[in-house]
C-alpha cells in the first residue's frame, strides 16, 4: 500500500512541476494566441493552468498526509536484543606475523 501510494505521490510531483512550468511568469499560460473564444486560448489556458495547479497542489498535500498516516501505523514497534548483554567478548587470536627470507640467502631455482 505504502509503496503504491508512494509511486502515486511521485507522479503528482511530477504533474505539479510540469504545470508550473508551463505557465507564464505573467499569467499568461502557455502564451497561446488565436481566437478570443474557445477554451485554449491564452486566457482559458491560464485559467486552465491556473486551476491545474491548484488540484494538484491540493493532492500533493493530501498524498503526503496519507503517507505520513500509513507510514505511522505500519510501523513496528523497535525491540533491543538483550541476549548478549552479560556475555564477554572472546579473545581474538593473535596471528603471528609471516617471516621475510634472509637477504644474503641465494634463491634457489625451481624444477622445470
Amino acid at each position: 500500500m505504502f509503496t503504491f501510494l508512494l509511486i502515486v505521490q511521485t507522479l503528482i510531483a511530477a504533474a505539479l512541476v510540469t504545470v508550473i512550468l508551463m505557465q507564464r511568469s505573467e499569467g499568461g499560460g502557455l502564451g497561446v494566441g488565436g481566437s478570443s473564444s474557445g477554451f485554449m486560448t491564452a486566457r482559458g489556458a491560464a485559467d486552465f493552468l491556473t486551476r491545474s495547479t491548484a488540484f494538484l497542489g491540493g493532492a500533493f498535500v493530501l498524498m503526503s498526509i496519507a503517507l505520513a498516516a500509513v507510514a505511522g501505523s505500519s510501523r513496528q514497534p523497535t525491540t533491543v536484543d538483550t541476549s548478549l548483554v552479560n556475555q564477554s567478548a572472546p579473545a581474538s587470536p593473535v596471528v603471528p606475523a609471516p617471516q621475510q627470507p634472509a637477504q644474503d640467502a641465494p634463491a634457489v631455482p625451481l624444477a622445470q
